[in-house]
């Protein structure tokens, strides 16, 4: 008896857990009741297969958001998005509207045995390719209830709820009849001679005992707005597909049943609109040839200029004009000029890479590169011709040296010791040196000072200093710039010699016999004047100032006292007497 009754009380505790389990299960559910026409319409709640919506007036469901399908091949599908509140009933009603028209043939059928109202699928498993459930295809005797199908060959899946109970490929003829036993798969194949009287059928037909869901095969119709493009060029393509919940384009993808879209292929495309549908497969495609070929074109005018230089300044300089077009280039530069636009011109001043003096002979080649994105590239080229000269300016100067009194200036305070011989000789090489700075900006006047060797080095060196700068200073009172002119100190260090002198003397073609006697006479102190001077050398020219003593000027006396000039008067004169000095 306590065994019995530990048995009934395991019994009892299990029961009470079980139905207690239920009330907890059943109070997250909410009910959805339906109201749907027509009644042969199927649902799918969440993806899953339930049955006839007329069998499930009233639906339990957990509480939470459900996506509710309603289909049935003659009517457009309804999809709503419920919200089930536990506890409590959601209502929906729905009304599916019919598709009009008819299906034509040819035609072949399937029955479909044993499938009890699972629903139907052909060629795809989503809702969207639902033809019916198995009650309506089970039988042809006297009560026609057939799925007729455009002849062809089908991926058939039967569901029930979210489970597949059977799948497999079923080849249907024309005329014949395929007999499925599920889940065995194709039975039989027969002849079918009602389809042969069959020409245009209604979707979905129903009656008693019997129904009749005819299949259309799906259409696909593509077309493209322009048939020859260039690179970087769009087209626009159309399509329009029926009876196919499944449309793509290659290369594009998933598509709308109809649309148009805009596309820009980078090379010749095939596009191929393929439209999926229960009733078979349908394709169109259209292509785009495109045109990736460059045409370039880039010349030059005139092929050839002319050039001439003389020192630095450029006294013609031709031009040419570039021109140039690159048609189907989305990229396109100019070597040596970079990266341009597709058409242009630009004029050219070239300079020659040759600087130095001579005869000019060059050629300086431009280079076009086009391209664009879809493989298309050009090469031109132009050669432009440079001929001409470059010349090294004539520098008409004639220049002797500047002389000095002995030991002047003292200062550079004072320019008395520019005497006017000597700034004559300064004023006529201004005007043909400002000339030849027209040529030759860069052009330099030397002046280099020299003492003679009389004195200590540290008093000769700021002497001839002294010498440079007062001439520098005459110059630029003169209008030569002075950023071109450039003094030298040399002191005692580059004395002419006796026998240098001697030799300048005989070169002096215009001295009397006279004159040259009397040079001879004080020849020593005639060394000493030649080298109290400042001598000119005017770059890049390579011109130097000639040492010729000024033997003929009215300064010549206060230049050559070797004792160096007396006041007398308050002006300074020659000395009469030739005193041995340690000063010059």
């Amino acid at each position: 008896m306590k065994a019995q009754h530990h048995v009934s009380c395991l019994i009892a505790s299990a029961i009470l857990f079980v139905f207690g389990s239920g009330i907890s299960s059943f109070a997250q559910d909410g009910k959805l009741v339906l109201h749907v026409t027509p009644k042969q319409a199927y649902l799918f709640v969440d993806g899953k297969a339930i049955s006839e919506a007329s069998k499930h007036h009233s639906l339990n469901l957990s509480a939470g958001d459900h996506k509710i399908e309603l289909v049935n091949y003659g009517f457009s599908p309804e999809t709503r998005n419920v919200t089930i509140t536990a506890g409590k009933s959601t209502n929906l009603d729905v009304t599916l509207n019919p598709v009009t028209g008819t299906v034509s043939g040819p035609f072949g059928a399937m029955t479909i045995e044993k499938a009890d109202r699972d629903a139907i699928l052909l060629n795809g498993k989503t809702p969207a390719f639902f033809v019916g459930h198995g009650d309506e295809f089970n039988n042809d005797f006297w009560w026609k209830q057939e799925l007729v199908v455009p002849p062809g060959t089908y991926q058939v899946s039967v569901l029930h709820e979210d489970k597949e109970v059977w799948s497999g490929s079923v080849n249907v003829p024309a005329d014949k009849r395929v007999v499925i036993d599920i889940p065995k798969g194709v039975r039989k194949t027969v002849d079918w001679p009602r389809g042969q009287k069959l020409s245009a059928v209604p979707r979905f037909t129903v009656g008693t005992a019997s129904a009749t869901v005819a299949v259309a095969k799906p259409t696909a119709d593509l077309t493209v707005a322009s048939a020859q493009v260039n690179c970087g060029d769009s087209t626009q393509l159309k399509w329009n597909s029926t009876d196919a919940p499944q449309v793509e384009i290659t290369p594009i993808g998933a598509v709308a049943n109809s649309g148009q879209q805009s596309v820009d292929p980078k090379q010749t495309t095939t596009y191929q609109l393929t439209a999926l549908g229960p009733g078979g497969t349908a394709t169109s495609s259209a292509t785009v040839n495109l045109n990736n070929a460059v045409q370039a074109n880039l010349e030059l005018s005139p092929a050839e200029v002319h050039y001439k230089r003389v020192g630095d300044k450029v006294v013609e300089q031709g031009s040419a004009a570039l021109n140039w077009n690159a048609g189907n280039a989305t990229t396109v530069s100019i070597d040596p000029l970079g990266t341009v636009a597709a058409s242009g011109n630009q004029n050219l001043q070239v300079t020659p890479k040759k600087t130095d003096p001579g005869p000019v002979d060059e050629t300086v080649t431009y280079t076009l590169n086009a391209s664009n994105g879809c493989g298309g590239t050009e090469t031109k080229t132009a050669t432009l011709h440079i001929v001409g000269d470059i010349e090294q300016p004539q520098v008409e100067l004639s220049m002797r040296s500047v002389f000095f009194p002995t030991d002047r200036p003292r200062s550079l305070k004072s320019e008395a010791a520019l005497l006017p011989s000597e700034q004559e000789t300064l004023t006529s090489i201004v005007a043909a040196f400002k000339q030849y700075l027209a040529v030759q900006p860069d052009a330099r006047l030397i002046l280099a000072g020299h003492a003679d060797k009389r004195g200590p080095e540290a008093y000769n060196k700021p002497l001839s200093e002294r010498r440079a700068e007062l001439a520098k200073r005459f110059l630029v009172q003169q209008g030569v710039p002075e950023a071109n002119i450039e003094t030298q100190a040399f002191g005692k260090e580059k004395n002419l010699t006796a026998a240098q002198v001697k030799e300048l003397i005989g070169q002096t073609s215009d001295l009397s016999p006279e004159e040259q006697k009397t040079l001879q006479a004080r020849f020593t102190t005639v060394v000493y004047a030649y080298n109290r001077r400042v001598d000119l050398n005017v770059t890049p020219a390579g011109k130097e100032s000639a040492v010729t003593y000024p033997v003929k000027s009215a300064d010549f006396a206060r230049l050559v006292d070797r004792n160096g000039p007396t006041k007398e008067g308050g002006v300074e004169m020659a000395s009469k007497k030739e005193k041995i000095s340690n000063k010059q």
